[in-house]
């Protein structure tokens, strides 16, 4: 992907994600996934979470799409009725593909507060019933560059070039930008893809040079054209990610944890998950540790 951007996607639309409670005692600032934005095609759900133990995400189920888990500071374990385990440090990465069905639990596995970003992608109606797998990688192995003040860590995609080899069953770019005072980017984006940008830090102007700034923990949803530009012309770091994919255009039934194609589908799941079976088999006699150790 050639570094060129003939057409910069413009700022449609701006929002301040504000924090709610989810799980058990943990909060998040949701972003996509709320009254305000219920779908980006082909996106779900972008929290930014923040949890200390006890408090977190105990043994719970989904289906339909996947989850990629972000680490920002601190660690979070995770546990899965297929006895994958592990823990998620800060700059770590977890990509789950869930599938026809994976019961799992996300708790703090450090003191004080653990902090990252959990964005959940649609899977197109011939994948949602797939086995679920896994892609994790640590910090160290995350593709990184820099150029004139710019520094990425390429998640997803392209961006530099330098590639990530993740895989995305459902066509995903996943960039994190840190930009120094008074550096600015300009980023390609298929033209065919949604895109969006999430603030994590810092205060930068995107889409065109006379734009406002915005803040952190504010969504910026990308119009069409062929890439974006970002600019940072404040006095400290901008740290922004950059989402972009490929929308699916089908039909989407959603009930708390499941992603179908129809109601039916949604109530079979439901069925399925009730009764044990069709994915969620091992469902009926697992327990995560976290949920022992924490007396969930």
């Amino acid at each position: 992907m050639a570094n060129v951007v003939r057409d910069p996607r413009p700022v449609v639309r701006k929002f301040l994600a504000r924090p709610q409670h989810e799980g058990v005692g943990a909060t998040v600032r949701r972003s996509i996934g709320r009254f305000e934005l219920k779908y980006f095609d082909p996106f779900l759900v972008l929290d930014e979470f923040s949890v200390s133990a006890p408090a977190g995400f105990p043994d719970h189920p989904h289906r339909g799409f996947e989850t990629v888990t972000y680490m920002l500071q601190g660690a979070v374990r995770h546990e899965d009725f297929e006895g994958h385990s592990g823990t998620i440090e800060a700059g770590d990465l977890q990509w789950m593909t869930a599938g026809r069905g994976i019961v799992h639990s996300e708790m703090p596995a450090s003191e004080g507060t653990q902090k990252g970003l959990q964005l959940w992608i649609n899977l197109s109606s011939k994948y949602k019933m797939i086995e679920p797998r896994y892609q994790e990688m640590n910090s160290r192995d995350i593709a990184e560059a820099s150029k004139d003040g710019v520094r990425v860590r390429v998640i997803a995609g392209e961006a530099l070039g330098i590639k990530s080899p993740i895989y995305t069953r459902t066509p995903t770019m996943f960039l994190d930008f840190t930009l120094k005072p008074g550096s600015q980017i300009r980023q390609p984006i298929p033209e065919s893809w949604n895109a969006f940008i999430y603030v994590l830090e810092g205060d930068g102007i995107f889409g065109t040079a006379r734009s406002s700034a915005v803040s952190a923990h504010h969504l910026v949803l990308l119009g069409s054209g062929d890439g974006v530009e970002a600019w940072n012309r404040s006095s400290k770091p901008l740290r922004f990610i950059l989402v972009g994919g490929e929308p699916l255009g089908e039909p989407v039934v959603q009930y708390g944890p499941f992603v179908m194609n129809s109601q039916e589908q949604i109530d079979q799941t439901i069925e399925d998950y009730e009764n044990c079976a069709n994915g969620f088999e091992k469902a009926r006699h697992w327990r995560s540790e976290s949920n022992v150790v924490f007396g969930y």
